[in-house]
């Protein structure tokens, strides 16, 4: 089915660029032909000199004509050129060639998390890197957000549901991949909806209209004085009256310019967005509930986002150095920057609420894109009741398509604990990941890399990935505890509604404290009604098992050393493991042992 997907990708991506370099080709001819009719221009001018300038309106107009042409030109060039990007890092995530070619959110990580940085959701070939096909970013932070909030079965069905829609809308997501300027993420969500709140600083409108007044009035009284050259004390006495009044507004106009100068950025990339929200023909309840949120306001919001964008475009041209002195006469700056404040204190209440909704349609977006290129993965059935989380052949979503699966069990019928033995690179580790991401995947509406799923509402618990900090004073063994102490508190006030992952617990003690340790702490955590796994070097942990059979169960991986190197199947076996292969590994790099 995968292959599917790739040959769709493939034959859009050589129709893209096709297009693209027919529209290269057009860009090409419409310039030599700008710059012919500029030469007729100066033929006309040398050959008849200014007496035959009558000559210039035929190549002036056709020049004008053929600027507006190259400009819409140029834009179906550039979203041309953005569409072929969009199926070639497609056809990246497909052949797994994606890491590092994305971003990583790195800045979204919390500084304390129980399982973000131990997951790898963030970073370099992280879910997040594989995920975030996000235009904005508030969808950006709204595809965080849920990878680090597990959500509710309902919320999580609805999302299952609008996924589905969505990743089979392929022209719809092109659509949204090519929208604005360029590929790179923008709007940049905190930014403008801070300035949507903050207080209004030119709110009257009778200030409004007296400023057009002062303006008018200037005006005619040049227009006055020039006709007649009489009544000058009257015009300089207008533009006295002008100058007073810019001075008067000229700290607050200044204000609204530098608040407005980032929140406004890529606002016509909003609007297109919202556009997009609005003329859905969506069928999936939340997608619909989306299109609600954002008509709430009883404007269109997109038609409202395009008029801001109008504004602010317009206030910007007062920097045009060409520009500048006519915009000063008429008050260009002040009088948009009361058009401005005039529409934030008419929309600019619902800005966050459409925020909400562009950031929540590009998560589904993103989440419908995993989907569509991930076609034999599944969507988990969320389930009520106790703790549980079952998989058959489950495998990490971030790996090649050589992973090897497994299958897992916790809670219901099955153990609520799992004590995992195995020798390193066995795939322990890695085993723990599939299922904390899988879970984190399932919870945020994903589909999981499995045959089948189901789960439970489960808080996640992870210590896998936990360091010592000089600067802090805190040993490695500290480190642990404190986050297992961490798990532990999250179990109870989940009320054991939780999976706990620990990756080689109590590493850091010696095997006496760790065996005694180790057993009260995971009883204790089964006790509260959590389920997880551990891994451990430790086979004496693997007698907790023997202590508790009805909770606990031991599995294993093995490895072989032959030849002088260690081979692995990455299977999943019941039991504690029966091989050891250290003084192997040391002996053939050498050591004396």
């Amino acid at each position: 089915m995968t292959a599917d997907i790739e040959r769709e990708y493939q034959a859009r991506l050589q129709a893209r660029r096709a297009a693209l370099a027919a529209r290269e080709r057009t860009h090409a001819a419409y310039a030599y032909t700008r710059l012919a009719l500029f030469a007729v221009a100066v033929g006309i001018l040398i050959v008849g000199g200014l007496q035959a300038a009558n000559w210039l309106v035929a190549p002036f107009a056709a020049f004008v004509v053929l600027a507006f042409a190259h400009a819409r030109l140029l834009n179906a060039r550039d979203r041309a050129a953005s569409a072929v990007a969009f199926y070639e890092r497609g056809l990246d995530r497909l052949a797994h060639r994606w890491i590092g070619k994305g971003r990583d959110g790195r800045a979204l990580l919390p500084a304390t998390h129980l399982y973000a940085d131990d997951l790898d959701i963030f970073g370099r070939g992280s879910l997040f890197e594989l995920l975030a096909t996000t235009r904005t970013h508030a969808g950006e932070e709204t595809l965080a957000k849920w990878l680090l909030e597990p959500a509710p079965p309902a919320t999580v069905r609805a999302r299952q549901e609008a996924v589905r829609e969505l990743a089979q809308a392929l022209d719809l997501r092109e659509r949204v991949a090519v929208m604005g300027d360029q590929l790179g993420i923008g709007v940049h969500a905190a930014l403008l909806r801070r300035w949507s709140q903050s207080p209004i600083v030119l709110g009257s409108a009778v200030q409004r209209i007296g400023v057009a007044l002062v303006v008018a009035a200037t005006f005619a009284a040049a227009v006055w004085w020039y006709r007649t050259e009489q009544h000058s004390a009257l015009f300089l006495g207008a533009i006295a009256l002008q100058l007073m009044v810019a001075s008067f507004f000229k700290v607050r106009v200044h204000g609204v310019m530098e608040a407005v100068a980032e929140p406004a950025h890529d606002l016509d990339l909003l609007a297109d967005l919202l556009r997009a929200i609005e003329t859905g023909p969506f069928r999936a309840a939340r997608l619909k509930e989306l299109q609600a949120a954002i008509r709430r306001s009883g404007s269109q919001a997109s038609v409202e986002i395009a008029r801001l964008s109008r504004r602010v475009a317009m206030l910007s041209s007062r920097d045009n150095f060409f520009f500048a002195l006519p915009a000063g006469a008429v008050m260009w700056g002040t009088q948009w920057s009361f058009a401005i404040e005039a529409w934030r204190a008419r929309a600019g209440r619902s800005v966050p609420e459409w925020l909400d909704a562009v950031g929540e349609f590009e998560a589904l977006l993103a989440l419908a894109t995993f989907t569509a290129e991930h076609p034999d993965f599944v969507f988990p059935q969320m389930v009520d009741g106790p703790p549980q989380f079952e998989a058959s052949d489950l495998a990490h979503p971030v790996m090649p398509a050589s992973a090897v699966p497994n299958p897992i069990a916790l809670g219901e019928s099955s153990p609520h604990l799992l004590i995992v033995s195995g020798s390193n690179m066995s795939g322990k580790s890695t085993f723990l990941r599939a299922i904390g991401v899988s879970a984190v995947l399932a919870q945020a509406g994903g589909p999981v890399r499995a045959t089948a799923c189901r789960l439970s509402p489960l808080a996640i618990g992870a210590s896998i990935r936990v360091a010592d900090s000089l600067t802090d004073g805190r040993s490695h063994f500290f480190a642990e505890i404190t986050r297992v102490k961490s798990i532990v508190d999250l179990a109870a006030a989940r009320q054991g509604a939780a999976l706990f992952l620990l990756d080689e617990i109590l590493a850091g003690t010696n095997s006496h404290d760790r065996r005694i340790g180790s057993e009260a702490l995971l009883l204790g955590l089964v006790r509260s009604g959590a389920i997880g796994l551990v891994t451990t070097h430790d086979l004496a942990l693997g007698e907790i098992a023997d202590r508790a059979p009805a909770v606990a169960a031991n599995v294993h991986f093995e490895d072989q050393f032959a030849g002088g190197t260690l081979q692995f199947d990455y299977r999943l076996r019941p039991g504690v493991v029966q091989t050891s292969n250290a003084i192997a590994l040391m002996k053939s790099i050498g050591l004396d042992v």
